[in-house]
């Protein structure tokens, strides 16, 4: 066998690790207090009946258990699913759609651009409140444009299970802006010979876009399809604030859910449980979508 020789540390080199673990000791303490000392008590708790003011009472399995007999969980994590399934991949074409916009050769794009971006910027809960007047049946200015394409000026949207949530799926895409400047960069480090030599070729403006931009900008898809899955399955505020779950439990969310498991039924036990399970989803939602991206996304500029 081979002996390793494991090389000994110059005092230059550990003078400068130990200023190095110095100026990072912030955020590694924040890590271990504020996110893994959190998570291993949750995990805790979801062995434990718990209402936050009495001590944890240890009850095994039982929390899981009862998530299988939970009518409310196979509910909310339909919600869940079909949201995030509508709002991720509208929300990428939307965005890759602004960052096309907020490339334009124009004189005026900056000002285009800060205007595409603002909403993304504005409170999520401004937003849900604004979204609420727009859609009124009386007097929403969204019912009124709808209304000339031959949409009942009074339809409620949010009377219905499905158009409730195609509300709060609408509503997640005045926050695009944030993709669309991650989209926007990657559209100007592709390099513009490629378009030059495609058009030589004879490509179409259209054949352009799908040979050449979709292929280099798949790494930027897969990273907002990623951040977008983590965020749809948490949505929250949103059908908190608008529609408070209604109608019939139409669009109470799983972290809706588990907001009120803990808050409101002081069953915090049973949330932690909740909340384990859908990290476990969250994960393998991932790790399934990082296998499928092997096929489509391309890390180099020739393939």
């Amino acid at each position: 066998m081979i002996a390793i020789q494991r090389r000994q540390l110059t005092p230059v080199e550990r003078k400068n690790l130990r200023k190095g673990l110095f100026f990072i000791a912030p955020w590694i303490i924040g890590i271990l207090v504020f996110t893994l000392y959190p998570v291993i008590y949750s995990i805790i708790f979801s062995f434990s009946t718990y209402s936050g003011l009495k001590p944890p009472i240890w009850t095994g399995l039982q929390n899981y258990v009862r998530l299988f007999s939970d009518e409310l969980v196979g509910k909310t994590l339909g919600n869940t699913f079909f949201y995030t399934a509508l709002a991720v991949p509208v929300g990428i074409v939307v965005a890759i759609l602004l960052a096309l916009a907020m490339n334009s050769a124009v004189r005026e794009v900056a000002i285009y651009r800060a205007a595409l971006y603002i909403p993304s910027i504005l409170p999520l809960f401004a937003l849900s409140f604004i979204f609420i007047v727009l859609i009124n049946p009386k007097y929403g200015l969204v019912n009124y444009a709808l209304s000339f394409v031959g949409v009942p000026a009074d339809t409620d949207y949010l009377s219905d299970p499905t158009s409730a949530k195609m509300v709060i799926v609408a509503l997640a895409q005045l926050g695009a802006g944030n993709a669309a400047l991650i989209f926007l960069a990657g559209l100007r480090g592709i390099p513009q010979t490629l378009y030059d030599a495609a058009r030589i070729d004879g490509a179409s403006r259209l054949s352009c876009f799908f040979k050449i931009t979709l292929p280099l900008l798949s790494p930027i898809i897969l990273f907002n399809m990623i951040t977008g899955l983590s965020s749809g399955l948490q949505t929250f505020l949103q059908a908190f604030i608008i529609t408070k779950g209604a109608p019939n439990n139409g669009t109470l969310f799983f972290m809706y859910y588990l907001y009120n498991t803990a808050f409101a039924h002081a069953e915090l036990g049973y949330a932690c449980a909740l909340s384990l399970v859908l990290f476990l989803i969250g994960l393998a939602l991932a790790l399934v979508l990082f296998v499928v991206a092997r096929r489509f996304v391309h890390y180099d500029l020739v393939s």
